[in-house]
């Protein structure tokens, strides 16, 4: 299963390459934690520089999109290393501020001649709602007489449609095409000719303009949105086939974006840090020439952590099994065969997810103790399995000293339910009332629901009464799998592997029973 989860991909034309360098990428310097949003920041020059020198290697030019926060030293630390620089200035509500921007923008073009070879008077301001057209249109005329290079706007494709008058104002059309992004969006085999079909309907209205595909990409991790998979394999897939499209058509395009920003993270999910070529953290190119693209390039690594998992799963089997006075059914080594193989597959992919999609001090504890109670489930299980123990309910581990259970495995295996079912109960609810950023956490969830669903089958008692809490999460789960399947479309699988882990645990809780039910 390893093998071919890290099977690499075979690319019409690599997505970086040092012979043939990319006409333009989206340039921004934050790091870790820094944020546009502070405004007392001010990236160095030497960190600035540092980037500069890396993606001279692999592009000619370089767009941004502000000059606060230190970017007004961009367009000379870009001359020194031979990057061509389209400057962007961000404009907003503020309409003083934007008259000042637009001074610095005028003294960067005289300053650095040849260096800034075009203007971005505003990016994606119309689709914010934080300007009119006519007080866009009147910015843009105020720059336009005063450089000597084209002055553009930059938005969305659908804006530049709605609005088309911003076109008698532009010197070229700079056009967003975000495939992942759009309202249906389109698996990654098909994003670049879609890409390219959206272009040509925006040249027909723009009859005469170059466009500039100013923005297109794919996020590398992340969630699904319908059929559109956010991956290693799809990123390197997209950047190759637009960039084949742009050479055979010749058409411009600037890829979004050079590094990986963290700090999207917070306002856009996993999904919004991870659009970058390069890594965010270690600022290292994700595809060198020369090196096979896989989702997952220490699948070996990751193999053999699961084989681990899966041998002692096994181990725990054998030894209980000394103390069993009676035969092991078929039935209960099968149970034991399936959790040891789902935990085998999923536990390298669990952690690679945790690593990618936690985000701050409670997104770590989160998928910390999401991925602790997946990998001892199925060791726990399997002990409750073969020792002929079944489930515990929550009153067995929680109640009253009456009720509680008083061996020690059952309370460890109690507590990974009642730790695994608060967490289901909140990615659930996450994904019914804010689900355009959230995860979809099956593999960690499977490696942990699939052993208790065993247990609870195969080891459950039909004696006594039904608990009131594991009843009502039982209808959570239920009322979440039938919410979040629909919302999100049976295109996207992960959407559906999660309903269905929804409901395995649903059904494990529904076998619960308990002989003392406190009120």
């Amino acid at each position: 299963m390893w093998w071919w989860l890290a099977t690499p991909v075979a690319l019409t034309r690599a997505p970086i390459d040092d012979a043939a360098k990319l006409e333009c990428v989206s340039y921004a310097p934050f790091r870790n934690d820094q944020t546009p949003h502070d405004p007392t920041l001010i990236v160095s020059p030497e960190q600035i520089a540092e980037d500069l020198a890396e993606l001279a290697k692999v592009s000619k030019c370089i767009r941004t999109y502000s000059i606060d926060n230190g970017l007004d030293k961009v367009p000379e630390l870009a001359s020194r290393v031979g990057l061509k620089v389209l400057l962007g200035v961000w404009i907003g509500r503020d309409r003083a501020k934007n008259a000042q921007l637009a001074d610095i923008a005028v003294s960067l073009v005289k300053d650095h001649p040849g260096t800034v070879t075009a203007v971005i008077v505003g990016s994606e301001v119309l689709l914010r709602g934080e300007m009119t057209v006519a007080d866009l249109r009147q910015i843009i005329r105020s720059v336009k007489p005063r450089v000597n290079v084209p002055v553009t706007y930059a938005d969305v494709w659908e804006f530049w449609l709605r609005y088309r008058e911003v076109g008698d104002d532009v010197d070229f059309v700079t056009a967003h095409f975000l495939p992942y992004w759009e309202d249906v969006p389109p698996r990654a085999e098909d994003a670049a000719a879609h890409v390219d079909g959206i272009r040509k309907q925006v040249a027909a209205a723009f009859p005469g303009k170059e466009i500039l595909i100013g923005e297109t990409g794919w996020p590398s991790h992340g969630r699904m949105r319908d059929g559109a998979l956010a991956s290693r394999v799809n990123q390197a897939r997209f950047i190759s086939e637009i960039l084949e499209r742009a050479r055979r058509d010749n058409f411009r395009v600037n890829l979004f974006e050079a590094y990986d920003e963290p700090w999207k993270r917070r306002w856009e999910g996993t999904v919004g840090g991870y659009w970058g070529l390069f890594d965010g953290t270690e600022r290292k190119l994700k595809y060198p020439a020369g090196v096979a693209i896989s989702n997952y390039p220490f699948w070996k690594l990751q193999m053999a952590c699961g084989l681990f998992l899966c041998t002692g799963v096994f181990t725990i089997a054998l030894v209980t099994l000394k103390r069993r006075p009676s035969p092991t059914p078929l039935a209960s080594w099968l149970a034991v065969a399936v959790s040891a193989t789902a935990g085998g597959i999923l536990l390298g992919v669990s952690a690679d997810k945790m690593l990618h999609e936690s985000y701050g001090a409670g997104g770590w504890l989160i998928q910390g103790l999401l991925l602790a109670a997946a990998i001892a489930a199925p060791l726990l299980s399997t002990y409750a399995l073969m020792s002929g123990r079944g489930l515990p309910s929550f009153l067995e581990v929680l109640g009253p000293p009456k009720d509680l259970t008083p061996f020690f495995m059952a309370n460890m295996l109690g507590i990974a339910l009642i730790v695994t079912t608060l967490i289901a109960a909140q990615t659930a609810l996450s994904l019914i009332f804010d689900a355009r950023w959230r995860d979809f956490p099956f593999a960690a969830l499977t490696m942990a629901v699939v052993p208790f669903w065993t247990l609870a089958f195969l080891n459950g008692s039909k004696s006594g009464e039904r608990p009131l809490s594991e009843a009502v999460f039982t209808g959570l789960f239920a009322m979440a799998t039938v919410y979040v399947v629909f919302n999100e479309g049976f295109e996207n699988w992960q959407a559906m592997w999660t309903g269905a882990v929804y409901v395995l645990l649903g059904s494990a809780l529904w076998r619960a029973r308990t002989a003392a039910v406190v009120v």
